[in-house]
């Protein structure tokens, strides 16, 4: 077999990128902006990936590959991303820069499962650094696919380049989403650069991404897919200038190399069943005592009585002075103040560590009674 060679998408030397018949405006007056009208985002995924510049994060092995070419597959074809989400066919280009033909060729297999290849998934295993020769690869591509829907570089250090002299670590990161932010706004598609996360962990996803603020900082918006402890098998987390902040629930099917959305909020599959039951029941039914949460979802009360103080302390519920639980955020309609829950039954130890996801409380490490769940 031929060895591939470098991505070949540009004809000549210079690339024509389109200005859609007018130069780009950059100000206005307040009246001439309120008056204009703009064109609605354009959508590569409805409430996921919208045209712009994506920084898509993971930590390795996550299943990050997986999802970003099932995604192209399914734009391309005009399918169901994650099975779940109905997508408007387009031309996609997929840089799947980290694996071979044959690796390639079976991943494509095994997401089709005997359908027909999409004739608008354009797929490479190659292609130069953006400030040498990628970007003009790439807008040569865009130039030729007018009507192209989204981009995908799997993975972005593959094209990042060698900074600038002189820059310091935030300048040469913002400088290199640069080449990529251009190419976003100029053809307004989705551009997806898939990246990966530090090993130390965060709570606040966005600070997981490697690298400096200026990853972050460049892009439109940002997506981090996380393992769960639980029965999910990731969250997605999502926040942008375009996109409402929020998170998915997904599974992996090792079959089909298919992620799967989930119906519900995340919780609701990376808790243990109890506490999973109790927070969908207390969504529909607010203000309610253990014994009513026990008979209406089937729980044993005893259970229920255990695990909501629990909960409580861990702040995934809120109680009133009258012992009845409701989600956080949700309005208690006697006005009366929560008062703080304190997990029954609790054994004490001098040398005692709060275990994860329960934290102690202070003064007095606590060790929380096993949860049926």
């Amino acid at each position: 077999m031929e060895r591939p060679n470098h991505l070949r998408l540009v004809n000549g030397d210079a690339v024509n990128a389109p200005n859609h018949g007018q130069a780009f405006r950059t100000s206005w007056t307040a009246d001439e902006l309120m008056a204009m009208t703009f064109p609605k985002v354009r959508w590569a995924v409805p409430g996921i990936l919208a045209e712009g510049l994506i920084l898509f994060a993971g930590p390795p092995k996550v299943g990050k590959s997986w999802l970003s070419l099932g995604t192209a597959v399914a734009v391309a074809s005009g399918g169901k991303a994650l099975e779940a989400i109905d997508v408007e066919p387009g031309p996609v280009l997929y840089l799947a820069l980290e694996d071979t033909p044959r690796r390639l060729q079976n991943r494509m297999g095994k997401i089709l499962g005997g359908r027909s290849a999409p004739k608008n998934l354009t797929l490479a295993t190659s292609c130069p650094p953006l400030p040498s020769g990628g970007e003009k690869a790439i807008a040569g591509w865009l130039d030729r696919n007018p009507g192209a829907r989204l981009v995908v570089i799997d993975v972005f250090a593959k094209v990042k380049g060698i900074p600038a002299p002189g820059l310091s670590a935030y300048e040469a990161d913002y400088a290199a989403m640069g080449h990529a932010k251009r190419l976003a706004d100029t053809f307004g598609v989705a551009i997806v650069l898939v990246h990966h996360v530090r090993k130390m962990g965060s709570d606040d996803f966005l600070e997981q991404v490697s690298g400096t603020n200026g990853l972050a900082g460049a892009a439109d918006s940002t997506l981090v897919l996380k393992r769960a402890r639980g029965t999910a098998d990731g969250v997605l987390h999502v926040t942008g200038r375009d996109v409402e902040e929020a998170e998915y629930a997904l599974s992996f099917q090792p079959a089909a190399g298919a992620w799967h959305l989930l119906d519900g909020p995340p919780e609701d599959h990376t808790l243990g069943d109890t506490r999973a039951a109790i927070i969908r029941y207390l969504r529909a039914n607010p203000n309610m005592q253990p014994k009513a949460i026990a008979e209406a979802t089937g729980l044993a009360h005893d259970n229920v009585r255990k695990t909501c103080p629990r909960m409580a302390a861990d702040g995934q519920l809120r109680v009133d002075a009258t012992g009845r639980y409701r989600l956080p955020g949700t309005e208690d309609p006697e006005g009366v103040t929560p008062v703080p829950a304190v997990p029954e039954s609790l054994s004490t130890s001098g040398n005692a560590t709060s275990s994860e996801g329960h934290p102690a409380l202070l003064g007095v490490p606590a060790v929380p009674e096993q949860e049926n769940s």
